[in-house]
């Protein structure tokens, strides 16, 4: 048993999955994960590592009171095989703002600040408000870290993240944050272990998982990415709509009489694949029912084809943005997992250069490029959990 373990929580909209790194091995791999799906009712902790997966009923608590829940899962992760003495718990939260721009040890102080964050990240900030309070309540002697999905593009221009707005909105904090940067952090750090010399050059990474968005990076940092102010923008996702005319939005509440509510539902989750299919919002089974006949095939195949033409409209934007391209990364769920969609999205990114290896991509190779063409294409799973890991224990240290 791990005498001391990096604990890390990583919440989503209808689950937080945890992941248990041994303390002593600071760039090691997880001890175990697990998840929570609250979609499950009664709730279980199913965990994966060592000794295979098993599912722990979780009996206390419910979404309504993490706490419990929190307990119940705390205890069991101290007390599996590959468990141990719980150090320091690291949080995985979506917003920093202008004010977080790294991973911070969390006080009064700074969650107060976390919190006020709310606002523009309504529908995951307060998740992430309710563990990290959680935990401080069952656990208080706990230290906890806040790692930030917005902190790794910092080091995007002024430029680039700033709307055609007025500068006082602007100066009160609406403009580009852009997203999923734990995992782009991560991708970023195994491109220069896998291809060092590609890892220096101009490199779109293409996050594709229910939420979904891409990044360009020069010299391994980011300098544009798809998702702006909020996890709205950018491609279709599976619910969500990606970028969108405002004037659609202003169209909804004039003309049709929407009400913010009725928007929001109808923008984070009718919308996406989902809405343009009539189907669903998971690409398994749109690729699925795509090979069938009827009506309903031509929704699946015009859902994944909408989603193709924009991963490849907004590689060719990046491209743009850094200069050229010199490789493309797919990664997270559908990145890593569906060849339909890669090739897809390269089949449009023909004329910069990209094609890859039918037989390297069905089968889901790390580099799946022709090596006939001056582009590179990699496929190399993400890993948040890692990341935050990291983050925790170097701020501990």
């Amino acid at each position: 048993m791990a005498s001391t373990l990096a604990l890390t929580v990583n919440p989503g909209s209808s689950t937080i999955k945890f992941a248990g790194f041994p303390w002593e091995q600071p760039e090691g791999p997880a001890a175990f994960r697990a998840k929570i799906d609250f979609s499950e009712q009664p709730p279980r902790l199913s965990v994966s590592g060592p000794q295979g997966q098993e599912a722990y009923p979780v009996k206390q608590g419910s979404r309504e009171d993490l706490a419990g829940i929190m307990r119940e899962v705390l205890e069991i992760c101290e007390a599996l095989p590959a468990g141990g003495q719980i150090a320091a718990i690291g949080h995985r939260v979506v917003h920093g703002g202008r004010r977080f721009t790294g991973p911070a040890r969390i006080t009064r102080e700074t969650l107060a600040d976390i919190e006020a964050l709310v606002p523009l990240a309504p529908l995951h900030q307060p998740q992430s408000v309710a563990l990290i309070k959680a935990v401080a309540e069952i656990r208080p002697e706990l230290a906890q870290i806040a790692s930030f999905d917005t902190a790794f593009h910092r080091t995007q221009s002024e430029i680039a993240r700033r709307f055609a707005i007025p500068r006082a909105l602007h100066d009160e904090g609406v403009q580009r944050y852009g997203f999923h940067g734990l995992s782009y952090a991560y991708i970023a750090g195994r491109l220069q272990e896998i291809a060092p010399d590609v890892a220096k050059g101009r490199v779109v990474i293409a996050h594709l998982g229910s939420g979904a968005s891409l990044c360009g990076l020069k010299g391994g940092l980011s300098v544009d990415t798809t998702m702006g102010f909020s996890t709205l923008d950018g491609l279709p996702m599976s619910s969500r709509c990606g970028a969108l005319d405002p004037g659609v939005i202003l169209h909804l509440l004039q003309q049709r009489g929407l009400d913010a509510d009725a928007i929001e539902d109808l923008l984070y989750h009718r919308s996406g694949l989902l809405g343009v299919s009539g189907l669903s919002g998971d690409t398994r089974v749109l690729v699925e029912r795509s090979r069938d006949r009827g009506p309903e095939a031509r929704q699946a195949r015009e859902a994944i084809d909408l989603f193709c033409f924009h991963i490849a409209r907004q590689t060719a934007v990046l491209a743009n943005s850094i200069g050229g391209l010199d490789a493309v990364v797919f990664t997270a769920g559908i990145g890593e997992n569906q060849p339909q969609i890669r090739a897809g999205a390269c089949m449009a990114l023909a004329w910069l250069g990209v094609e890859i290896d039918p037989r390297e991509n069905a089968r889901n190779a790390t580099r799946i490029d022709s090596r006939r063409m001056p582009v590179s294409v990699f496929v190399i799973p993400t890993d948040e959990e890692w990341m935050i890991a990291r983050e925790m224990r170097a701020l501990c240290a």
